[in-house]
Order: structure tokens, then C-alpha cells, then sequence
């Protein structure tokens, strides 16, 4: 009796299935890509912005020390004393300003022994448009 014996058949790639393949990356491949440059680029924003609040934070720290400073007070926090820095030292990509104006209890009015500290941060982002970042505080005069 003849039994029958299947033939093994051969595990390859056609050629139909070679090119189905090569198309479906070409298509998916520069996609993915850009999307995965522009993910890159984006991150940086946020991290800037966080940079920019630090800056600004550093700046008025100083200004709130010097007016508790036994050596310095109140009447030191005036804007020529922390003038304007086109570029931070420790972040060059930065730039740094003060505005300090000095009102009554109201704090719209003129008069004395209220100031008003405003630190502005500016930089660029990613895409090259400027931004920029303003934190602000109130001083007294008063003592506690």
C-alpha cells in the first residue's frame, strides 16, 4: 500500500508581500517621525516657562530679603537698585526686569509705604515668538 506524503512547503516572503510591506512603511515612516520631532520641540516650551518662573521667584526673593535686611529696609527697594538684566547670567536665553511703584493702602493712589514689586521674565519660545512672564508682590513699610 503507497501512502501519501505531503511535500513541506517553503515559509517565504512573495514578492507581492515584500512591496505591501515597503509601501505601508514609506506611508507610516515620515509620519511618525515628524510627529515625534514635533514632540520633541514642544517639551521645551513648558520647561521654559518653568525656567522663566524661577528667575522671576530668585529676583523677588532678593528684593523681599533686602527689605527685611537690618542693613538695607525699605527704603533700599527702589527700581535703580535692580536694574534691568538683558541677559541673566545663569540663563542667557532669559531677560530680566523690575518695576517698582510705590502707592497708599489702596494700593492704585499715589502716596507712601506700600510698593508694589513686578518682576518680568521674558524669552523666546520654539517657534522664535517672543513670550514673557510678570510675578509681582507688595511690600510695606510697616514694621510687625
Amino acid at each position: 500500500m503507497m501512502q501519501a506524503t505531503a511535500q513541506p512547503r517553503s515559509r517565504a516572503f512573495t514578492l507581492v508581500e515584500t512591496i505591501a510591506a515597503l509601501v505601508i512603511l514609506a506611508l507610516a515612516v515620515p509620519p511618525m517621525l515628524l510627529a515625534l520631532r514635533q514632540a520633541s520641540v514642544d517639551r521645551i516650551d513648558p520647561m521654559r516657562f518653568s525656567q522663566a518662573r524661577w528667575l522671576a521667584t530668585e529676583r523677588l526673593e532678593d528684593i523681599v530679603a533686602d527689605r527685611h535686611s537690618a542693613a538695607r529696609g525699605y527704603d533700599y527697594v527702589v527700581e535703580s537698585n535692580y536694574p534691568a538684566e538683558s541677559e541673566i547670567d545663569s540663563n542667557p536665553a532669559f531677560a530680566r526686569r523690575v518695576r517698582i511703584v510705590e502707592t497708599a493702602a489702596d494700593l492704585r493712589s499715589a502716596g507712601r509705604g506700600y510698593k508694589t514689586i513686578t518682576v518680568s521674565v521674558s524669552w523666546y519660545d520654539s517657534r522664535r515668538q517672543a513670550r514673557s512672564l510678570e510675578v509681582a508682590t507688595i511690600l510695606t513699610e510697616m514694621q510687625p
